[in-house]
């Protein structure tokens, strides 16, 4: 049947072999407490000020927000030194993402990423009707020379997530500069450094630099992670002018929510509450990943506020039954069969009571006991 006699609306091609995202699960069974430990979400919540922020701004709720997130837009670039005509906001990076999708992708171009990378990437490059490319990795590591080997004449954007989730782990500057030049003029580099907050590693950078001196590079960044804004979506990114100026022009003309702008100023600016969201990661992961690795689970080091916890290949003891287990006691983790890893689960740095109930339960089921 040709598309003119078709019987109902015929979706374009590549969208129905997109597998829809599942977010982390959030429940736990009835009566028992419920620690989420599946989404990377910070658990000492969001700024007091971003909170103050969010309320104050239901006085105008009536009114249209600024579609230019001028206020936000500033306030990024005061922190870290921009230019804000350079800084396009969103509702959450994953709406930025979805956009150079369409904006550098159509039938007939590939979109290339690492082989356990962000799963929007390989649905973006499918809605915008293009090719998804995956680069295998080394040692859950992504791998440049990879990557360079799967470029095509076809190739029009390549997606880096650095610190990479869900494996926590990440490119070496120097590593991304090779990369770059690498690649053609005409192919769009997207560095999603969402978890760049969290990195304290001397031969790290989230792409700042390479953006400021580059007109094929752009850099995406989240308030969801450290700053504790999931709910409200904001995503920001860092891009030449060029490519400034075509997502100014395809995005919505309000894509940002008033209480979101208000809030997401707030938050950045309160640096005393992110550096008490940084020490605290910095305390529990290296605890967390040796309170596991002394349980004999394997743990990829990571440098994020998760980490990757691989299970064996033993009757019992597969990260299904751990989830299973763990789910019973009220502590939940991200499974990740859809991240082609079905022998391990993700596991978010919680609280203090979250991480100890990990390492009990843990502890519980790899030496038998029923839930």
């Amino acid at each position: 049947m040709s598309p003119a006699s078709a019987l109902k609306p015929i979706p374009r091609p590549g969208a129905m072999k997109i597998e829809a995202y599942v977010p982390g699960k959030s429940k736990a069974p009835p009566g028992v407490k419920l620690y989420k430990l599946s989404s990377n979400e910070t658990p000492l919540g969001p700024s007091p000020n971003a909170i103050a922020a969010f309320k104050a701004s239901a006085e105008g709720l009536e009114l249209y927000p600024d579609g230019s997130s001028t206020a936000l837009r500033e306030a990024i670039a005061g922190r870290y030194g921009l230019d804000s005509k350079r800084i396009v906001c969103g509702a959450g990076s994953d709406e930025l993402l979805s956009l150079l999708c369409h904006a550098y992708l159509g039938p007939d171009d590939e979109g290339v990423f690492s082989e356990h990378g962000f799963l929007v990437y390989k649905i973006g490059i499918l809605a915008a009707g293009a090719t998804p490319v995956i680069a295998k990795e080394k040692n859950l590591s992504t791998d440049v020379d990879a990557i360079l080997g799967c470029i095509t004449e076809r190739t029009k954007v390549v997606f880096i997530a650095n610190p990479n989730n869900p494996t926590g782990t990440y490119l070496p500057f120097d590593e991304v500069k090779r990369l770059h030049a690498g690649l053609r003029p005409d192919i769009l580099l997207v560095l999603d450094a969402a978890y760049a907050e969290y990195v304290r590693r001397n031969d790290y950078a989230s792409g700042l630099e390479l953006v400021s001196s580059a007109e094929n590079v752009v850099m995406t960044r989240t308030f969801s992670k450290i700053h504790g804004l999931a709910n409200l979506r904001i995503g920001w990114l860092y891009g030449p002018e060029g490519v400034v100026d075509v997502l100014s022009r395809i995005r919505g003309p309000f894509n940002m929510n008033g209480p979101a702008l208000a809030a997401g100023v707030a938050a950045i600016n309160d640096r005393e509450h992110e550096e008490k969201a940084l020490q605290h990661n910095e305390q529990w992961l290296p605890l967390m990943s040796e309170g596991l690795a002394a349980l004999g689970l394997k743990v990829t080091p990571s440098v994020g506020n998760f980490v990757l916890v691989h299970f064996p290949d033993v009757d019992g003891k597969r990260a299904p039954d751990a989830d299973a287990y763990l789910t019973s006691k009220g502590v939940i983790l991200r499974r990740m069969e859809a991240y082609g890893l079905p022998d391990a689960l993700r596991l978010t740095i919680g609280s203090a009571e979250a991480n100890e109930a990990v390492l009990t339960h843990l502890k519980a089921f790899l030496a038998g006991l029923k839930a």
